[in-house]
């Protein structure tokens, strides 16, 4: 491909300044075979591609039996180097703008049971200190109540937190802040675990919201584990998000609100969980009605 200047994959390839090598070698090759599938067509320009053409290589990739990851992976490549064309006048329209592959749908998010979300929410049977248990329903409560990730969630610092105004600020993706409403259970939480903090916090210096036994900022894979003890199944503190978003989805919220409390750059990414309220939706319908 190297010898068909038209396509300017070095040029496409030095543009990957953010990338790893093996990111950048791995877009080169898969911008190199679709050139090369294209050429069949007597396409050899990328000015030639249209949307038809993009949805007849997913279509074939389809054919060729690919797991949906890997011909995810390679329309990715697609859109970064038709996006890279565009943005330099070298397209006048990008081709796989608004192109679906089989992977933008993914996996339905796992949407939690009440039953599980109560046994997540108040421990039961617990030999923990109490100011384990608080620190984790507080966690718990924040998770499932403001939708939290979970990297937003153990880079809170004690002043995150505004009680006057029901809110926690969080700095998610890309270092954007936002302000998210905090439920009246989990300022109720967080209360009783700031009170039982001290217990654990001997650096006066220390700001993190919430700690671990050591009095030192807690890890992801912490909060993984204190939601592992109490779940009554495996269960990965995302599901926490997906339930949080499927639940204000299901009682009403408008989209692009629900976008903004997960700090969502794109609507698109919010929008697949319209697609698990529909299928609770159908669920309800199918379990509920008589002619169902």
């Amino acid at each position: 491909m190297e010898s068909n200047p038209t396509w300017e994959i070095d040029g496409f390839a030095m543009s990957l300044t953010s990338a790893s090598p093996n990111t950048v070698s791995a877009y080169v090759s898969d911008v190199s075979l679709f050139a090369e599938w294209v050429s069949r067509q007597s396409i050899v320009t990328p000015q030639l591609v249209t949307k038809d053409v993009i949805r007849q290589y997913i279509g074939f990739l389809t054919t060729m039996k690919l797991a949906k990851r890997s011909i995810g992976r390679k329309v990715a490549a697609l859109r970064k180097y038709f996006g890279w064309l565009a943005r330099d006048h070298k397209i006048e329209v990008d081709p796989t703008a608004g192109v679906r592959t089989p992977s933008d749908t993914g996996r339905l998010p796992k949407v939690l049971t009440a039953e599980q979300l109560d046994a997540l929410l108040h421990a039961k049977d617990s030999d923990d200190p109490d100011w384990k248990l608080a620190r984790d329903t507080a966690i718990i409560e924040l998770l499932y109540g403001s939708g939290l990730r979970v990297s937003e969630l153990v880079s809170l610092d004690v002043d995150s937190i505004n009680v006057r105004q029901l809110a926690v600020i969080v700095t998610g993706k890309g270092n954007k802040q936002r302000r998210v409403p905090v439920s009246e259970p989990c300022l109720v939480a967080l209360t009783a675990w700031s009170l039982l903090r001290a217990e654990v916090v001997s650096d006066p210096a220390e700001v993190a919201l919430f700690v671990n036994s050591r009095g030192t900022r807690l890890g992801t894979r912490d909060v993984r584990r204190l939601i592992d003890a109490r779940a009554l199944a495996p269960t990965h503190p995302h599901a926490l998000r997906h339930t949080f978003a499927t639940h204000l989805l299901d009682n009403g919220a408008d989209l692009r609100a629900v976008q903004e409390l997960l700090g969502h750059s794109d609507v698109a990414t919010t929008q697949r969980y319209t697609h698990v309220s529909k299928e609770r939706l159908k669920s309800v319908y199918g379990v509920s009605h008589p002619r169902a």
